[in-house]
């Protein structure tokens, strides 16, 4: 099984950081491609951000070959619509993955993020996907994406102090990371704090694993068609 995880940004260290994740949290036999764009915003935070990085997302899966599935290693879940329209292999955003997980470990979870800015677009995917009732509050940590990348950042301790607010504030009951560059902190959080603390790409690779074990594709029916052929040329 090979599975395409895209982080939609252009730092590489980040990328290098989602695919450690990624293959830690992989079964046997299963192969980790961990990319990113040439171009695009250095790091995703809010709608503009987003908007620039779908182009760059897309190119990739049009250029890749012999992927099983692909994952999108951006909370915001960047492109997910277009690029199932791309592919009939399952496609997974990384946010969507780690609130269905929350949503059968805990009765309540809040989401910590990165910038205020983030917050509302989180948001609007949770009530998107259904799950708004299921989470207690969206919360920004105020660490920057890139502090994430630097070794000496305080970024974890601001973190989950803000982890903390949440379970006596919010009363969650999980904690769910919203931001992909936050990967290699869930184990820590989770054991400091006594409660599950979830990571979108670990959570999402281990969903592509079954729908890919499933034989489980993509609808190629309604919203998810493919696009036409002279649209797909112009985008290549």
């Amino acid at each position: 099984m090979r599975l395409l995880v895209i982080n939609p940004n252009t730092t590489a260290s980040m990328t290098e950081k989602i695919g450690f994740a990624a293959r830690g949290a992989a079964s046997p036999g299963t192969e980790i491609l961990a990319l990113n764009p040439a171009h695009g915003p250095v790091s995703i935070e809010g709608y503009y951000d987003e908007a620039l990085s779908v182009p760059g997302l897309l190119h990739l899966i049009q250029t890749t070959p012999g992927f099983d599935a692909v994952i999108i290693a951006c909370f915001d879940d960047t492109g997910l619509d277009a690029a199932r329209c791309l592919t009939d292999r399952p496609v997974i955003g990384i946010g969507e993955a780690a609130y269905h997980f929350a949503s059968m470990l805990a009765n309540k979870f809040s989401v910590v993020t990165t910038l205020a800015r983030s917050v509302p677009a989180l948001e609007h995917n949770l009530h998107r996907y259904g799950l708004s009732a299921r989470c207690a509050r969206v919360r920004s940590s105020e660490v920057a994406v890139l502090e994430l990348e630097h070794p000496g950042s305080d970024a974890c301790t601001r973190i989950s102090a803000e982890i903390g607010r949440a379970v006596a504030e919010d009363h969650a009951e999980a904690i769910v990371l919203g931001c992909a560059g936050m990967a290699d902190l869930a184990g820590r959080l989770a054991a400091e704090h006594g409660l599950p603390v979830l990571d979108g790409v670990t959570c999402a690779v281990r969903l592509a694993e079954a729908m890919v074990g499933l034989g489980l594709r993509t609808s190629r029916l309604g919203g998810y068609a493919p696009p036409p052929v002279q649209k797909l040329r112009a985008t290549a």
